[in-house]
């Protein structure tokens, strides 16, 4: 085999959904070190649009995106060891190109799915729940009996971190935007929703909650529209995890304001920091599979697109109609 068939959804221009376009492709055999995946099922993570947008640039154009994937080892290259032909596994940090039926990826990069989580699981979870791990184990070490604020907690993301939370006995509050949202948080470990389409000062509500102390952390994938309020939740020395931008980059920062809410701590951590080599990289990932086969954590797929459909995925998301994670299944 040379080549073989694929439909991949490349972006040629920054733009808005209508710039994704699904095309054919040819994907060539893999190389030394790699392997080519057919994919059962492709994860949505609002990063892909951050490299729709062009918030994220991508290196060159035209480019696929989507960063996270499972399926079956179809090929393997020279020089590959641990992967086996016929193995289902996984991704989340290969970089933009798995909205496509097959492709090529460094064997290094991908992990193998346990017996017993489904491609569908695996798909909504690997990349969200290795976020999770390593915000609450490493960024931040949260203890049993703190007390954090998590935004967007109805999300995919934060679905699985109220979950883990609640397996690490924290307490968690979490902003929402809905009623339903709000119901589905708390179902999933969430201990006190804030709507904050309906609240007044966040800030205020959360030291209302802590007895006036403010809370030692907040991890915030929101980003512009939360970020001062997050700041002013916090207790002396808490620390800010500014890890997303779903309503807009943050202001920049006057660090004399870090010093004037109690010294505090502000950090913009990346996945790719926090698995900078195989050993981070299979670490995060059984974790996060142990969890899931102990039940701890369960994915909650609130929504299924068709590849030919990801135009409609994009909005979607953007839209904040989403709850849980989506997955993109093929055929």
């Amino acid at each position: 085999m040379t080549t073989t068939n694929s439909e991949a959804v490349i972006i040629r221009a920054p733009g808005g959904p209508e710039a994704l376009e699904l095309s054919s492709v040819q994907v060539s055999a893999p190389g030394s070190g790699e392997v080519l995946i057919r994919h059962t099922a492709i994860g949505l993570n609002y990063i892909d649009t951050y490299h729709r947008s062009g918030l994220y640039p991508l290196p060159s154009l035209p480019h696929g995106l989507g960063v996270e994937a499972a399926g079956v080892v179809e090929a393997v290259g020279a020089n590959v060891s641990g992967v086996a032909l016929g193995q289902r596994v996984a991704y989340a940090t290969a970089g933009p190109g798995a909205y496509a039926t097959r492709r090529v990826v460094r064997a290094e990069l991908v992990v193998p799915i346990p017996a017993g989580v489904s491609d569908e699981a695996a798909a909504a979870v690997l990349l969200k729940g290795m976020t999770v791990e390593y915000l609450v184990r490493r960024t931040y070490p949260v203890r049993a009996g703190e007390t954090v604020l998590w935004h967007a907690a109805a999300g995919g993301v934060g679905l699985l971190a109220c979950q883990w939370l609640r397996h690490l006995r924290v307490r968690v509050i979490g902003t929402v935007g809905s009623r339903e949202k709000a119901e589905l948080a708390q179902r999933h470990g969430c201990d006190v929703p804030i709507l904050y389409t309906e609240e007044g000062d966040l800030s205020e509500k959360v030291r209302a909650l802590t007895s006036g102390a403010g809370v030692a952390v907040v991890y915030d994938s929101v980003g512009r529209a939360t970020f001062q309020s997050s700041l002013r939740s916090l207790a002396p020395r808490g620390l800010l995890v500014s890890f997303g931008n779903a309503s807009g980059k943050p202001e920049p920062v006057d660090i004399l304001t870090l010093a004037a809410h109690g010294s505090l701590f502000l950090t913009r951590p990346t996945l790719g920091h926090y698995t900078r080599d195989r050993a981070e990289l299979t670490s995060s990932a059984n974790a996060v599979f142990e969890l899931v086969s102990q039940g701890v954590l369960q994915p909650m797929i609130g929504q299924r697109f068709a590849l030919r459909d990801i135009r409609r995925a994009h909005r979607a998301l953007e839209a904040r109609e989403t709850v849980g994670s989506t997955v993109i299944l093929l055929d």
